[in-house]
């Protein structure tokens, strides 16, 4: 059975899967003062972040309708398969389960699952990419269905943030908390818990983030050699790598890999913003 793997702009596509006719993103847009930006393929990183600094004011994203997922699903594949930022962060869940309802209005029932991540950024690309595994194995779609539940359920996201101002200008840190803990250089090292943003530790300088992350991950996620781990970097490959460094430190993963963040993610994370993803093969034991 032919297949098509969709995404929110917030699922950061590396390169390789941009250019994989399996994969598709349809964009959120973004607003920041006076100025509006579609989340799509003519994205500006480098300007986005300018506006994100010289602003004042929080930045606010808009879904894509219904209407757009609806078109999405008029493709000719047999199997589609929905996968959104977190409903805790964005409209988009309902938005794609919407546009679903509207093609099964018009066209009849269809294989399409609409997946809520419960993460962001990498975490929608392991989950796309665990996806194309199963799918390529040859499971039906009621089997793919049921093990990325089961995958996405067990996935574990994690943060650094470089700037605390994104956190700031969206509310969840007070303007004195945030000046206090700029000036002794505290990194908070965050993940997802069902799709809502915790705080799990923090740590004075990147570095020391950086290992207290992965030290997280290797506690958490399971055995490295089980473990596919994705890296998006909002403009800082270099570390980045380090991560990917500090990851293979501690054990041989299965896989590592390092996307960019789209602007979604840019705006959520901000400039030096870190996400890093892992599943386990043993989520399904």
């Amino acid at each position: 059975m032919s297949y098509r793997i969709i995404g929110d702009s917030c699922l950061d596509l590396t390169d390789e899967q941009k250019r994989n006719p399996h994969f598709r993103r349809i964009p959120l847009t973004l607003h920041i003062d006076d100025h509006t930006v579609i989340d799509d393929d003519t994205f500006d990183q480098q300007a986005f972040i300018r506006m994100l600094a010289e602003s004042p004011s929080c930045p606010r994203s808009a879904c894509p309708s219904p209407e757009t997922f609806k078109q999405a699903y008029e493709c000719e594949e047999d199997d589609v398969y929905v996968i959104t930022l977190s409903s805790h962060l964005s409209g988009s869940y309902n938005s794609a389960r919407l546009g679903k309802e509207l093609y099964e209005e018009e066209h009849g029932p269809k294989n399409i699952l609409v997946l809520d991540s419960e993460s962001a950024s990498s975490g929608q690309v392991e989950l796309a990419l665990a996806i194309e595994r199963l799918c390529e194995q040859g499971l039906s779609f009621p089997e793919v269905s049921e093990q990325i539940l089961t995958m996405r359920d067990r996935q574990k996201t994690y943060f650094v943030i470089d700037s605390l101002e994104p956190l700031r200008k969206n509310g969840r840190l007070t303007g004195l908390q945030a000046f206090f803990a700029t000036s002794l250089n505290i990194k908070p090292v965050m993940a997802g818990d069902h799709g809502v943003i915790v705080k799990r530790g923090q740590a004075r300088g990147l570095n020391r983030a950086y290992s207290y992350m992965c030290d997280l991950a290797l506690r958490e996620a399971g055995d490295p050699a089980q473990c596919h781990a994705v890296i998006a970097h909002c403009n800082c490959p270099d570390r980045a790598l380090q991560i990917q460094k500090e990851l293979l430190r501690r054990g041989a993963y299965r896989e590592i890999i390092i996307t960019e963040t789209a602007g979604v993610a840019t705006m959520y994370a901000g400039d030096g913003g870190i996400v890093l993803a892992l599943i386990s093969d043993n989520a399904l034991e």
